[in-house]
């Protein structure tokens, strides 16, 4: 007997079987009494369950969002559409979004990530854009036991193996090492596409008597309500649900993106809408695309192309299987578009019309087995205003800043150099192609990453940020610091920044103190957003990111596209050449609670986060673009985890060039993570027009040398480092730990 038998609606309703889909009580009530009037079938029970999720309906943060500032004069798409457009003149528009992928990632590591990758491709060239970069952001528990060190490898090889199959470069990113992240790692991927304006779709169906095209691959039992499984709880019971994750395989991808864009830019008249089927499959497509246009909908899903025997209805809509499109075309038009798929080699079939009126119907063995409103799958979930409370934590934290005791300054710098945050993610990204497509002008290990865009004399930057320990202290300041850590970044590599996209990851939003961390992080980010100019185009939203009822620390993770206007103003972090004069731009206070230097030396985080001034932050940025555009700058490194001395380092580590510095600072503050901070080489001819410009928010420190050492005097003693010892300690840190 088949599974649809054997659960009648009234099984469903007399086993409450909804609530281990992720319905509430409540919820299955509004559905029954006030949508559908009747008990629900077991496959429209499903498409409630997936599109009902926080994955897909955003239930409990949409009240959150909406404090999000979205619009600008260079936005042209924010929120709602697969990805955000914004407009860098010349017709241009670039495209970007990122993803999540932690509980499925958590699971099967490897194709956990495979797919996160996936997934946020189709995004991108769903809206006529082509793929040009991948970013990645990772936090890992550090690697103390074997399924650390898995989790790790696995995660990073999936990565890897969907980015290079598929041709799209992975040019930048932040990896962070927690313990808060032991058993709930997460898999954030951001894609930047570019594109022309003339070419923008949108996912939508319209047009009574159009055709529903399915494309891409076959559907079979993968990622079966994998949107409800990413919503849930994570706990000991899910750590083994493997069946709730999707397979990937970059190949077909490839063909898929490649046959969209080609129906995209040269069949614009034949087509309607374009969306990927993600998160909740064939319903999440398909609804979305009828109840964004106020279509109705029927679809037959005896026509589903399927790769195993006997799969149900409900199994057909909430298969997550990849590297599926769902595509409108105008009637009549049917046969041009899947001969271009089979030219491709690729499956497609004909399996639904746009109807009138604002039903969503479904039929499955000549049998009506799904008919209800179109929009209340899509759009009628409930949205909940959830109670906030500020964390115990937070309301037992010192008010005193930490003071670090340094005896041993060069000892700490030693240690300091092999915290895992701060060393060197070589063996991350050099598992990565960064360079296919062969616009890669700035790779991974600089503070952002640079594409060209070709036939042109511009720039992309790039950058994913965000520090979990701030936020966990206070999350609307971290919020802030996110944001503003993002732009330091673009603004160091030369760029003007544009825009930002987001992951939200948090811990259970229905507890008053982690609806709090959400909902503060969000109005901190967006009073930076403003500041920088840099609008909210696209996100995603993970909560329930703990594991039996831990949470990991709030970690919003912002990723912003900057804009560099001519090559020539793109800047690196390394030092150039000897004789060059270093300075630190900002003031540097007794700034520790939550650094890496409390970590190091207490072996935890706490107290109340230091100080932090949004418009200086700006100020100091808006001189370094000036600095830039006049030609005086040679290297640029914003100052973060790890403080002036790591900075110091790290912009010795490129070129192999050593640094005669002396400062007022003591060597406690060298470590100090004050905010808002630059590392800046000029050329000595340079030297009078820089500090004129500056004034006094920059500091001489001293020189670049060709003497393999790092001397930095302080005032109360000195950092002496062998440059090939420290950087072999950067270098080495991670591969030690993995092995």
């Amino acid at each position: 007997m088949s599974e649809t038998a054997e659960l009648t609606p009234e099984t469903i309703q007399t086993t409450k079987y909804y609530q281990g889909l992720g319905l509430t009580d409540a919820e299955y009530q509004l559905i029954t009494t006030k949508i559908l009037q009747r008990l629900p079938t077991y496959t429209e029970i499903g498409l409630y369950s997936g599109m009902w999720s926080e994955h897909c309906s955003y239930k409990n943060s949409k009240p959150v969002l909406k404090k999000f500032w979205t619009k600008a004069k260079q936005v042209v798409e924010g929120p709602g559409e697969g990805a955000g457009i914004i407009d860098i003149g010349d017709n241009q528009g670039i495209v970007f979004k990122a993803e999540s992928h932690n509980h499925p990632s958590a699971v099967e590591p490897f194709q956990g990530a495979t797919t996160g990758v996936g997934g946020i491709l189709r995004d991108i060239f769903s809206m006529g854009a082509r793929p040009i970069a991948l970013l990645d952001s990772l936090r890992f528990s550090e690697p103390k036991t074997a399924h650390d060190k898995y989790l790790i490898n696995q995660i990073v090889a999936g990565i890897a193996a969907y980015g290079n199959c598929i041709g799209v470069p992975t040019v930048g990113g932040d990896t962070a090492f927690d313990a808060t992240y032991a058993t709930n790692p997460l898999v954030n991927v951001m894609c930047v596409g570019l594109m022309d304006l003339t070419n923008r779709e949108k996912g939508q169906a319209t047009g009574v008597g159009n055709s529903i095209i399915y494309v891409g691959a076959k559907t079979g039992r993968d990622g079966i309500n994998g949107a409800s499984f990413a919503s849930a709880q994570f706990d000991s019971k899910h750590k083994s649900q493997r069946s709730a994750v999707q397979v990937g395989d970059p190949f077909t991808e490839k063909l898929v993106m490649e046959a969209c864009l080609d129906v995209i830019h040269k069949h614009q008249d034949t087509l309607v809408g374009i969306q990927d089927m993600g998160a909740a499959g064939l319903v999440s497509s398909s609804a979305e695309m009828a109840s964004k246009a106020g279509s109705g909908m029927t679809l037959n899903l005896d026509l589903v192309p399927q790769r195993e025997a006997n799969m149900t209805a409900f199994e057909l809509m909430l298969s997550e299987s990849q590297e599926r499109m769902l595509l409108c075309i105008n009637a009549g038009s049917e046969n041009e578009i899947l001969d271009l798929f089979t030219d491709y080699g690729l499956t497609a079939a004909v399996i639904g019309q746009v109807t009138t009126g604002h039903q969503y119907q479904l039929s499955h063995h000549g049998q009506i087995v799904a008919d209800v409103p179109v929009d209340s799958p899509a759009t009628a979930a409930p949205v909940y205003h959830r109670e906030k409370a500020v964390p115990e934590h937070i309301l037992r934290q010192a008010t005193t800043q930490f003071s670090p005791k340094i005896t041993e300054p060069t000892q700490i710098l030693k240690q300091m150099l092999q915290q895992l945050t701060i060393a060197s993610k070589k063996m991350i990204y050099e598992t990565y192609d960064t360079q296919v497509q062969t616009n890669t002008v700035v790779r991974p290990g600089s503070d952002a990453a640079v594409v060209r865009i070709r036939h042109t004399d511009k720039a992309l930057a790039m950058t994913t940020d965000v520090n979990g320990r701030y936020l966990y202290l206070d999350p609307y300041v971290g919020g802030e610091m996110a944001v503003a850590e993002a732009a330091r970044n673009i603004v160091a590599t030369g760029g003007v920044p544009l825009g930002i996209t987001d992951c939200l990851n948090f811990g259970n939003p229905t507890k008053p103190d982690q609806f709090y961390e959400l909902d503060e992080a969000v109005m901190g980010m967006t009073a930076a957003c403003k500041v920088f100019n840099t609008p909210v185009i696209s996100g995603n939203v993970s909560l329930n990111n703990e594991f039996n009822d831990v949470a990991i620390y709030p970690t919003p993770m912002v990723g912003m596209v900057g804009l560099i206007k001519g090559l020539n103003q793109i800047t690196t972090q390394d030092f150039k050449q000897i004789n060059d004069k270093v300075y630190v731009v900002g003031q540097t206070g007794n700034d520790f609670n939550g650094t890496e230097i409390q970590k190091l030396l207490t072996g935890k985080i706490g107290g109340k986060l230091f100080s932090f001034n949004l418009a200086e932050e700006q100020r100091i940025q808006q001189l370094i673009l000036r600095a830039n555009r006049q030609g005086l700058i040679a290297s640029a490194h914003d100052i973060s985890e790890g403080g002036l001395i790591v900075a110091v380092a790290e912009s010795c580590f490129g070129k192999d060039l050593g640094v005669a510095l002396s400062s007022t600072l003591t060597t406690a503050q060298f470590f100090a993570e004050t905010q808002g901070r630059f590392l800046i080489s000029v050329k000595p001819e340079n030297q009078l027009i820089f500090e004129q410009l500056m004034g006094r928010d920059a500091t001489l420190l001293g020189k670049v040398t060709n003497q393999q050492q790092l001397l930095v005097a302080a005032f109360d003693g000195e950092f002496k480092l062998a440059l090939p010892e420290a950087k072999r300690l950067w270098e080495g840190a991670l591969a030690c730990s993995l092995k």
